[in-house]
């Protein structure tokens, strides 16, 4: 009879293709987790894995046996969720994806209501790039995303709960920082650095200020706020960021100047996402109203 764990080490190895590391990840020997795949193919009489001393690889009819796997165990876990669900909001672990636009900015001011409101929540947070948190959700491997909207999420829910505006940040004294607003076709002249590609923010900044990509970068290739306000400090040109990141990345910077972006508004909206038939809404939900009291 075919078992979840069978399933689950399965899963494993497609994860990380080496049936060692699989096996450390389900606290298992690398024998046992052999012995139980060996015993899973044997009984469907098909093969999930080729390996030998070097590799792993999914066969093609591998592959169709893992997705239907992976639905399985995605059913088995939210059929938990229900009854997890009658229980008080927080009160089971959640794993929560956050961008790294968004997480140094939120969890400094979440985490302290967190343990005043819920002090029995275990929040496991996974920071990664938009793409790769919408496919953990879709996979079942995390609860629910923080993500800044739009975003392509097909398939699953967007909870927006905030919407904010991005700032121009550039050295004191500098053309138009003596402004209260700036304008895109005003940014055209000064040398803007974003975040390197993959980064959702930079999408953003360049679908409000209407401004063609090749405007923007120069050359650099940051991969986060702070190293941007850095790179203006060091003369290097300006930037922009949004307005939940204003206070913690200027405050201590006297030299620098925070003009407001002045396109239609919001520049950016925020949202958790999550799957249509996710269970544990109570849990999501407490989230949200604690994210709105944060910001």
């Amino acid at each position: 009879m075919i078992t979840t764990k069978q399933l689950s080490y399965a899963l494993a190895v497609e994860k990380t293709l080496h049936f060692k590391k699989a096996a450390e990840s389900c606290n298992i020997s690398q024998s046992a987790l052999s012995t139980a795949l060996s015993e899973l193919e044997k009984q469907l009489g098909l093969q999930i894995f080729e390996r030998d001393n070097k590799k792993v690889l999914v066969t093609p009819v591998g592959k169709e046996i893992l997705e239907k796997a992976r639905a399985i165990m995605l059913q088995i876990g939210e059929l938990q969720h229900l009854a997890d669900n009658q229980q008080a909001p927080l009160s089971f672990p959640i794993s929560v994806g956050v961008i790294p636009t968004i997480a140094p900015y939120l969890l400094p001011k979440l985490f302290p209501l967190l343990a005043e409101q819920y002090p029995q929540a275990q929040i496991n947070i996974v920071e990664e790039q938009s793409h790769v948190l919408v496919d953990l959700v879709k996979r079942g491997e995390i609860d629910t995303a923080i993500l800044a909207m739009p975003f392509p999420c097909e398939g699953l829910l967007a909870l927006e709960f905030w919407q904010e505006d991005f700032y121009w940040i550039a050295l004191k004294g500098e053309k138009h920082t003596n402004q209260k607003e700036i304008t895109s076709n005003e940014l055209t002249h000064s040398k803007l650095m974003l975040l390197k590609e993959g980064h959702c923010l930079k999408d953003h900044i360049l679908a409000a200020c209407k401004l063609p990509e090749q405007t923007a970068n120069h050359g650099f290739g940051a991969t986060s706020l702070n190293t941007l306000v850095q790179m203006v400090l060091g003369k290097m040109g300006s930037t922009l960021i949004p307005k939940m990141a204003l206070e913690q990345l200027t405050q201590q910077h006297e030299m620098l100047s925070a003009v407001h972006l002045n396109e239609p508004s919001p520049h950016r909206r925020i949202a958790f996402i999550i799957r249509p038939n996710y269970t544990r809404m109570s849990s999501v939900e407490a989230l949200i109203k604690l994210s709105k009291s944060a910001l």
